[in-house]
């Protein structure tokens, strides 16, 4: 496959590239500030970086600093503009807190839940909420893929457990590393399990 990365010299991105090329896949990787550079929220930049592509990756994240940045939800869109311009699959490296931890309860919700990713959860919780109000139907072929509670450079073990809408934990917590995410996003790309829709992973 051809695969667009956007993010991809982040904690999560750069990991789902590493995975990638190693399983043969032709790789655009691209960033802000990369030596490839694509903007996601330039349509028509995007849309012309998408043709000849099998997939697109999208591991980016809100910008907390910059009050005039867009929202992610209003990236999103951006991007879903270009994608459904071009056909591409797009998987959308999403976030843990809008997971479900009890019927109507996510875990952002919590007390325990930190303060200083909540903003940003919050955002991704808007987007994937967009996502499957207006893009459920129609050309769009995508899936949001959340990572456990914790997530960190670990261990590629290819030995964890995947989950829809709810928290998956077990008995040392929610936790994955970043190694075994890009092995299940590349899985997914591969073989496609989810459509539309939101999967989630974890030990």
């Amino acid at each position: 496959m051809n695969i667009l990365i956007l993010g991809a010299t982040g904690m999560i991105g750069s990991r789902i590239t590493t995975e990638a090329r190693e399983r043969g896949h032709t790789v655009t990787a691209a960033s802000r500030n990369g030596e490839v550079k694509v903007d996601a929220n330039n349509v028509e930049a995007l849309t012309r970086a998408l043709h000849g592509q099998d997939a697109l990756v999208v591991a980016i994240a809100p910008s907390l600093t910059d009050p005039s940045a867009p929202a992610l939800v209003d990236t999103y869109q951006k991007i879903i503009q270009a994608a459904a311009q071009t056909g591409v699959r797009v998987l959308f490296v999403g976030g843990a807190g809008s997971l479900d931890i009890a019927p109507g309860k996510r875990l952002l919700d919590t007390p325990e839940f930190p303060e200083a990713y909540k903003a940003e959860s919050l955002q991704a919780a808007d987007a994937l909420d967009d996502l499957r109000a207006n893009h459920t139907q129609g050309s769009l072929n995508w899936v949001y893929f959340s990572p456990a509670a914790t997530i960190a450079p670990g261990e590629r073990t290819t030995q964890y457990r995947l989950g829809k809408n709810e928290l998956v934990a077990g008995a040392q917590g929610s936790s994955i590393s970043a190694e075994d995410f890009a092995h299940a996003a590349l899985n997914e790309l591969e073989h496609p399990q989810h459509h539309n829709e939101r999967f989630t992973i974890g030990y």
